[in-house]
């Protein structure tokens, strides 16, 4: 079969959701046009027209990228169509750019033979319902509503967290938003924020960027407090220490995939304050 790389665009996102469906992946309009407006998105279609394989990457402010959204349609493996598009990916920032994706059991060894190595897991929780708990947050502080204001320091916070700066994303990320709320200490500094996306079947929490896991807990608590629905937060995992308080609310850990990188040997310096990923696609 020939099949062209094609760069996908908004006139694509239904075809782009109707391949995500087909391998159980619940990608929607919204969670696509952020993917877009941060990055881009390449893949095939078929003689029909039909999307057939897709993969994205997002480049950040300076030196990181991420992958995500690897999806070749079950009718079309065995074409090598799920290495063109992730080489694709690779091409399209330089070589120095410390590029992370999250992969599934069936993408790693693909990966694997393409120069990534495994630096980390995401810790992957489920909830049906939340069940609110006492947060013993112990500060003096106040928790809000974002405002435009507030962009600033919450992009030097999620600098900090994250290892690289992603400002364009964030911006995208907080207008999909269904909340998002910063949270500051007496001297009206910000310390932390969070957010939630309605996605077709759970409501996602992250980033969630605090201080300490009792901060984190506090953001949670709000973000998540009165929702009737499923919910899915994915923690890196080095923050161990949030899983008893996740479990307590009512969330079970549904898998452990593995974070990867390539053009670097570890993650970009971190600070330990970045307790909730904004999703596996955006690193």
């Amino acid at each position: 079969m020939n099949f062209e790389l094609t760069l996908f665009t908004s006139s694509d996102i239904q075809g782009l959701i109707e391949l995500s469906a087909s391998v159980g992946w619940d990608y929607d309009a919204y969670e696509i046009e952020t993917i877009m407006a941060a990055g881009r998105i390449v893949g095939h279609k078929n003689m029909e027209g039909k999307i057939v394989s897709c993969a994205a990457i997002i480049p950040y402010d300076t030196n990181v990228a991420s992958i995500g959204m690897v999806i070749v349609h079950e009718q079309c493996r065995g074409f090598g169509l799920g290495r063109i598009v992730t080489q694709a990916c690779i091409d399209s920032v330089s070589a120095e750019t410390a590029i992370m994706l999250v992969a599934t059991i069936e993408g790693q060894p693909l990966y694997q033979k393409m120069g990534f190595t495994t630096v980390e897991h995401v810790h992957k929780y489920l909830a049906d319902k939340y069940v609110e708990t006492t947060s013993k947050a112990d500060f003096l502080g106040t928790i809000k509503e974002f405002q435009e204001q507030d962009f600033e320091q919450l992009a030097q916070l999620d600098a900090a967290a994250f290892g690289d700066s992603r400002r364009i994303f964030l911006r995208k990320r907080i207008q999909q938003s269904q909340r998002c709320v910063v949270i500051k200490n007496q001297d009206n500094q910000m310390i932390g924020y969070g957010l939630t996306i309605a996605g077709p079947i759970y409501l996602l929490l992250g980033p969630i960027v605090a201080p300490s896991k009792e901060i984190a807990h506090h953001i949670i608590n709000e973000l998540a407090k009165g929702y009737q629905g499923k919910l899915r937060i994915d923690c890196p995992s080095v923050q161990k220490e949030l899983g008893p308080i996740l479990q307590q609310s009512g969330f079970t850990m549904a898998a452990t995939p593995p974070v990867m990188i390539r053009n670097a040997k570890k993650i970009p310096t971190r600070n330990q304050t970045l307790f909730a990923l904004a999703a596996q696609a955006f690193g």
